[in-house]
């Protein structure tokens, strides 16, 4: 498994988290998601690479920015 983790500015309650969560998860190949709007934190984990541009896209359409962890 593969894990890549972003910081994600604006989030403040459960429904940021489900929004993104939607959003995310159409990433093709995502296969976990984890998301706090407490840490500002999204884990992303999947069986193969993990495509950083879609999923910063994916939380972009939900309506907050991310950046890729280091």
């Amino acid at each position: 498994m593969r894990t890549s983790e972003y910081q994600v500015t604006g989030m403040s309650c459960g429904h940021c988290e489900v929004a993104i969560r939607g959003e995310v998860g159409q990433v093709p190949g995502v296969d976990s998601i984890e998301v706090s709007a407490r840490t500002g934190r999204l884990v992303v984990t999947s069986a193969g690479p993990i495509d950083d541009d879609a999923i910063l896209a994916a939380v972009d359409e939900a309506g907050y920015q991310a950046t890729r962890s280091r």
